[in-house]
């Protein structure tokens, strides 16, 4: 009788062989039998936990953006102001587990392959949108809400951006480095908007 819990852990070890085997061999280029090797199981059992190899990388995907969306969750316990929750969304999408080698070659293989897949898209769309709506709550605590919305897509660009190019530098990335020049942008807007506030205008 197989223990308790093994069809999970098969699951997470098939979806880990994916991350790990996209990084080595590419998006394109892994098949299922190798990421089966990986993990230590067969094809046939592989494809009868997710069906196709296409439905393994769907399912990655969506794990991918569940630990992302966790490790927002988990900075966002500890903030308690609406500025100490824009700060930890930034941190949640620079956390040590987002800028591990892997992570990052499967990060920019699915945005690079939603362009062609719809399902895998739209699960980028979602989250891309909930980003910047929880930025948008927040910073409204600093300015009007036009202007809130505005900064909050500027801010998910500079995040975007940002984790981008940290991602394709030679050697170790620097995530604080990161967080740091998006925080920095943050600053400055909610700076340039409350000196609009108080600045009475002009007869």
């Amino acid at each position: 009788m197989p223990r308790i819990g093994m069809e999970g852990e098969r699951r997470k070890t098939l979806i880990d062989a994916t991350i790990s085997a996209i990084h080595d061999r590419g998006f394109f280029e892994v098949t299922l039998a190798e990421i089966a090797r990986r993990a230590g199981v067969s094809s046939g059992l592989a494809l009868h936990y997710f069906g196709s190899k296409d439905q393994l990388l769907a399912a990655t995907m969506r794990h991918m953006l569940k630990d992302l969306q966790d490790g927002i969750r988990d900075e966002l316990k500890r903030a308690h102001t609406p500025r100490a929750r824009v700060s930890a969304i930034i941190a949640g999408n620079f956390s040590a587990e987002q800028f591990r080698d892997a992570t990052i070659a499967a990060w920019l293989a699915f945005y690079v392959q939603s362009r062609s897949h719809a399902g895998n898209r739209r699960l980028l769309q979602i989250y891309a949108r909930r980003l910047a709506s929880n930025l948008a709550h927040n910073l409204k605590s600093f300015m009007a809400a036009p202007a809130a919305r505005k900064v909050a897509e500027g801010t998910a660009s500079m995040i975007d951006g940002v984790w981008i190019r940290q991602s394709l530098r030679e050697g170790k990335t620097d995530r604080l480095a990161a967080i740091a020049m998006v925080e920095e942008y943050v600053e400055t807007q909610i700076a340039i908007h409350r000196a609009t506030a108080l600045t009475p205008p002009q007869p």
